[in-house]
């Protein structure tokens, strides 16, 4: 049965670009594009403020705010974070890294942030710019022909809404519309994860100037993240394999609380909180798209890939992939015969990212890598190591030889520590093909 969109066409409105979802990416690119005169449509499903996951930014998303201009607005909002803690039940005291000991200084922190706030402050931004931002507005399907594409949506009140669009942006995150519509979305084999978190009032914070930090506690099925908000709240989630997700027994809050009873270091953090919000568990983390463009489209952020939230990568590449698919975007526009190339190019660059933090992502719950992080003792490594944490991947900063180094010494510590290793690996290659996509929490 054909959409009833698809069939009645001629009531479409037409528009340069369609870009679906309203989070950092859609809002980033709707904005650089409305400010050089496209006529763009921004589609968000929800309406702002709606609550999201995903509140530590890296030192690198600061510029782009200066370039969007709402580097006041976040300041406003936003929990200043100068580092990260790194907490091991296997080593002694925790282990905390300075973003101002990075190789480029120039940018020494970032912010926590409560998303519901940081993103529709993007989302506002975009309609400032001369977007058309509608909320409330779902996309339901994508169809492409010689003009481009007719992007359909219906809104809050079921009717049925269509735009004739030259080009279509698809930033609706793990909704991932497109790859879904054309089945090219894939499950992550290298790594599966799942999480649940919630929302903690009267957490016990780091002292001075290293409050805003977020924290890492690694534990036996995993890790934590500790995220404090600016208005005393802290985000607490644990990033597990899939199989212990699958082990629960109790509802969500009780499991939650049990899990974080595991680590008695994160456990003491939270003697005297009480649990704000009700508490979400989300699967099947890790999955990557086949392609980030094709003719008259491109995939931003999460409608592309994701891989595991350790790093707070998420909106940071989501925003870079907004600033480069924007020029992408415009190239397709300006100069139809040269859009193939332009659109390799953002592929090509959207793997980039991911590739570099990946290789920490599928390692960080190894031996060898909690011994070299709460163990640091190349000053030149940490430097580099430092850069990645911060997002400095797409400036020319010299970190690829370092990284390098930094991989061999990790390939040499495993030889000599073979068994722990061969163990690991064994330990981490079963949790992933035992459970598979089906190990997920409901």
């Amino acid at each position: 049965m054909l959409d009833s969109c698809v069939v009645n066409p001629a009531v479409a409105v037409q528009c340069d670009v369609a870009v679906i979802g309203g989070g950092p990416a859609g809002s980033t690119i709707a904005a650089l594009l409305a400010e050089r005169g496209r006529s763009v449509v921004l589609l968000e499903k929800a309406r702002h403020p709606r609550f999201h996951i995903g509140e530590s930014l890296l030192p690198l998303n600061m510029p782009l705010f200066e370039r969007l201009g709402v580097a006041d607005e976040m300041q406003r909002i936003g929990m200043a974070k100068y580092g990260a803690e790194f907490v091991s039940p296997w080593h002694g005291e925790p282990v905390t890294f300075d973003f101002a000991n990075a190789i480029d200084k120039s940018y020494p922190s970032a912010y926590q942030v409560r998303r519901s706030d940081f993103d529709e402050i993007l989302f506002r931004n975009a309609a400032r710019k001369g977007a058309t931002a509608l909320e409330e507005c779902r996309a339901t399907s994508v169809q492409f022909n010689r003009d481009g594409a007719l992007v359909c949506a219906r809104d809050v009140n079921g009717e049925e809404l269509r735009w004739q669009a030259k080009f279509v942006v698809d930033a609706s995150g793990r909704d991932t519309l497109l790859a879904n519509q054309s089945k090219t979305k894939r499950r992550n084999k290298k790594h599966n994860s799942a999480a649940i978190y919630g929302h903690f009032t009267g957490a016990s914070r780091l002292p001075g100037k290293a409050e805003g930090n977020i924290s890492l506690f690694w534990f036996e099925h995993g890790w934590f993240w500790f995220i404090p908000l600016s208005d005393g709240t802290t985000s607490v989630g644990a990033v597990c394999w899939p199989y212990y997700m699958s082990s629960r027994k109790t509802d969500p809050e009780q499991f939650f609380l049990n899990t974080i009873a595991l680590s008695p270091a994160l456990a003491a953090r939270l003697t005297n909180a009480h649990l704000a919000s009700p508490v979400t568990a989300t699967g099947n983390y890790s999955y990557e798209v086949e392609r980030a463009a094709g003719e008259n489209y491109l995939l931003l952020g999460d409608a592309f890939t994701f891989i595991d939230p350790v790093f707070s990568t998420g909106v940071l590449l989501a925003m870079q992939s907004a600033f480069t698919g924007a020029d992408a975007v415009e190239a397709c526009l300006d100069q139809p015969e040269s859009a193939a190339r332009a659109l390799k190019a953002f592929d090509a660059g959207m793997r980039r990212g991911p590739k570099i933090f990946s290789w920490f992502i599928y390692r960080l719950t190894t031996p060898t890598f909690r011994d070299m992080f709460m163990h640091p003792r190349n000053e030149k490594l940490q430097e580099a190591v430092l850069s990645v944490l911060a997002g400095d991947l797409f400036r020319g900063t010299p970190v690829h030889g370092r990284l390098l180094v930094f991989k061999v010494i990790y390939y040499l510590k495993s030889f000599f520590t073979l068994r722990t290793s061969l163990k690991a690996w064994m330990s981490r290659k079963r949790a992933i093909r035992e459970l598979g996509a089906e190990g997920t929490a409901n």
